[in-house]
């Protein structure tokens, strides 16, 4: 069992290793990968990468999909983190209403965005990277 303490010393170690990344299509496996070890969680355990959702007769590929819990949508570093929000929320839309997640987690590297689907206001936290070791109960 991995303790409160042991969680923010893996986030500040986990926020100075990502500080220099950029590109969501070489880095993103492994920075979601490595952000669930910072809460002793085993991502391929619970969370599977470029899940198969259809739309409008397409495949379309959520970046990282916890049946229930969450989608992760990922970009490179500056991009539009609101137009990640609706992309993700999309593709929960397109999910069977079992399958669809509480949360929906956003990040362009620097930022770090966490929705909570089920209100229905849709209201985010949204924390910098360099401070996620003081925000690791959200």
């Amino acid at each position: 069992m991995i303790t409160p303490k042991e969680i923010i010393e893996r986030a500040i170690l986990f926020s100075k290793e990502w500080k220099d990344a950029t590109r969501e299509n070489s880095d993103k496996q492994t920075f979601w990968n490595e952000f669930f070890n910072v809460f002793g969680v085993e991502r391929k355990k619970v969370a599977k990468f470029e899940e198969t959702v259809k739309r409008d007769g397409s495949s379309k590929f959520i970046d990282l999909f916890w049946k229930g819990e969450l989608i992760a949508e990922h970009k490179s570093k500056g991009e539009d983190l609101d137009e990640a929000f609706f992309q993700a929320l999309k593709y929960s839309n397109d999910l069977r209403k079992r399958d669809a997640p509480k949360y929906i987690i956003v990040s362009d590297f620097e930022r770090i965005r966490v929705y909570d689907i089920r209100n229905p206001e849709i209201i985010y936290e949204e924390i910098k990277l360099i401070d996620l070791h003081k925000n690791t109960d959200l």
